[in-house]
């Protein structure tokens, strides 16, 4: 995709008066929502971030200077200014540009930014590089409240007593207050920091007493009745100067304000309050629903969302160890029912997900049953906790990996399409993939049930595959069709449909639902390992359920003709899932196809 960079609809932010950056804005609101509409996408964090966005565009020079999204679903108006205007109405579509930053798309986009935590790392690692490199630009970090909680974040944050000039982390807080929200306080906290005031003052204390003791000693008195009134002294201990709270839809008051702290040159913690949803009423009131939009607005159908909160709710009734843990995503994962239902047994620990993963182990080894459910993109964050405090101890941790597969238009951000790969090497954790919501009951009863770790991963929307099949054991898998010559090994709801389309048209395809990944059901495997084997999966080719396969084979020293159908790579940008399985080879014509070639 060819890079673009400055303005495609030649407006000049530099030379509009601000009542025209009012009229502008609103303009952009219209478009996002507009956009949001057809295509859906990200809505009320877009429509929260426009003014705090055109501020920034009229004070810094992007992209020479670095601007850094975190997260990265509330950049539509930085697009809309940085030469894709033209193809804004594309967004999310095959083809068209991404809901997210992206590099290869253009070089205003400074760092890709799918998931939470990034920004601020990232943006202390570009200025190290710049000035190394003795370069001269600004770098900008956008946070939003909820990332600024995230481990990488603090780690980021405290790693280091000095951080790096010109270096300003912009905290978008629509609903989380770093301490009481008093605008005045803040404003008068603000001119303090980096006002001409507080320069003029040094200038004139040395100009007076020169560098000497005595210069040290007003300004640090200074600084202590500054931090003394103010309770921001933590931010100066780890190398930001506080800056905030302004009003983040107040044009006037954002860009004096940003255009004080670039003139400081120093490290910058810049607070700004902001609505979710602004301009927009129902976003506005419902910032939650209205924070990712299918198309028309309507409410996105999960069919396994559903029923993991339907589930989870009877089973609680029976079992009260049972507690859910989600990382920030109540409402996607399904469990905003448990939630209402049972309070005191659910927790939201924020998009904190390696926090989730550890809490559940120390839950479980307290006696409790928990259940974790978290987006299969996100989960692979916590890689080293289900390894070492999960699996390792061989606890009663059930995950529920949600988005699991082909994900549409969110993109190649938030593929799930790791979690097969990385789990099942993993020790003592058993994975298994439903072809349908009432086994996923049944998978997530046993897995309660079970004392070791189990993950259940299953996909976005609701397709399932609904063929009457056999009432067995979870770990054992299925026949959907009689025996033939050839077998079909399919992994989950999707590749069992498409796998059944085939065999529709070629009765020599047997199909198989292998809904337990790990363990392999070996007894099968022994069955069929005379004919020739397909297998079909959501997840990268590379250490999935095909390699599994063929690596038990191997190890038994037998030789047996085996094509495995799944991803090359899990780098696959925005569209429909079924153009991404298309376009990656998972449909039944190319199973046709490999079939004939045996």
């Amino acid at each position: 995709m060819e890079k673009s960079g400055q303005s495609a609809d030649r407006k000049d932010l530099k030379s509009m008066t601000i009542r025209e950056l009012k009229t502008y804005a609103e303009e952009i609101r219209r478009k996002i929502i507009a956009n949001a509409y057809n295509n859906g996408g990200h809505l009320a964090s877009n429509l929260g971030v426009v003014e705090l966005t055109i501020a920034l565009h009229y004070v810094f020079d992007f992209p020479k200077d670095k601007l850094i999204f975190d997260v990265g679903h509330q950049c539509y108006t930085h697009k809309l200014l940085t030469g894709r205007a033209d193809r804004f109405d594309t967004m999310r579509t095959e083809g068209g540009i991404s809901g997210f930053p992206n590099r290869e798309e253009s070089e205003a986009d400074a760092f890709i930014a799918g998931h939470a935590g990034t920004a601020i790392a990232a943006g202390i690692g570009y200025c190290t590089a710049r000035d190394r490199l003795g370069e001269n630009y600004e770098v900008v970090s956008v946070v939003g409240d909820g990332a600024m909680m995230n481990g990488l974040s603090l780690e980021a944050m405290f790693s280091s007593e000095e951080k790096p000039k010109n270096f300003i982390v912009v905290l978008n807080d629509n609903g989380m207050s770093i301490s009481k929200n008093d605008s005045g306080l803040y404003a008068m906290l603000s001119r303090i920091s980096v006002g001409g005031g507080y320069e003029k003052f040094k200038r004139a204390i040395r100009k007076i007493f020169g560098d000497s003791i005595v210069t040290r000693m007003l300004i640090a008195v200074r600084n202590f009745i500054k931090r003394l009134l103010g309770g921001h002294s933590y931010f100066d201990m780890i190398g930001l100067k506080y800056v905030g709270g302004v009003d983040g839809h107040n044009l006037k008051k954002l860009i004096k304000a940003l255009q004080r702290v670039k003139r400081t040159e120093r490290p910058v913690l810049f607070h700004v309050n902001t609505k979710k949803g602004k301009g927009y009423k129902n976003a506005e009131e419902q910032a939650e629903r209205f924070h990712g939009v299918s198309k028309n607005f309507e409410d996105s159908v999960n069919a396994y969302s559903s029923a993991l909160g339907e589930e989870l709710c009877s089973m609680a009734e029976k079992d009260e160890k049972i507690f859910t843990v989600t990382a920030a995503m109540k409402d996607g994962t399904g469990l905003k029912v448990f939630a209402q239902k049972y309070p005191d047994r659910f927790a939201d620990v924020g998009i904190c997900e390696e926090f989730a993963a550890t809490f559940a182990a120390g839950m479980a080894v307290g006696g409790l049953k928990p259940v974790v459910a978290i987006y299969s993109t996100f989960l692979q964050r916590a890689y080293d906790e289900i390894l070492h405090d999960v699996c390792l101890q061989n606890l009663n941790v059930t995950f529920c990996l949600d988005r699991a597969g082909a994900v549409g238009a969110d993109g190649c951000t938030h593929q799930g399409l790791y979690d097969l790969s990385y789990l099942c090497t993993m020790p003592n954790i058993s994975v298994y993939a439903p072809r349908n919501t009432s086994e996923f009951k049944k998978m997530l009863q046993f897995a309660v049930a079970k004392s070791a770790p189990v993950a259940i991963r299953y996909p976005n929307g609701y397709e399932e595959c609904l063929l009457e099949g056999q009432d067995v054991d979870v770990e054992r898998w299925e026949y959907l069709t009689k025996q033939g010559e050839i077998t079909v090994l399919a992994v989950g709801p999707r590749m069992c449909n498409r796998a059944l389309e085939a065999a529709a048209k070629d009765q020599r395809l047997c199909v198989i639902n292998a809904r337990s990944v790990r363990p392999l059901d070996t007894a099968l495997l022994d069955e069929i390992g005379n004919g020739p084997i397909v297998t079909m999966e959501e997840n990268v080719l590379s250490g999935g359920f095909g390699e599994q396969v063929l690596g038990y084979y191997a190890e038994k020293g037998r030789k047996v003709k085996i094509r495995n159908m799944a991803f090359p790579t899990g780098n696959v940008p925005h569209a429909g899932v079924d153009a991404q399985l298309a376009k990656n080879g998972l449909t039944a014509e190319e199973l046709l196809k490999i079939a004939s070639e045996f």
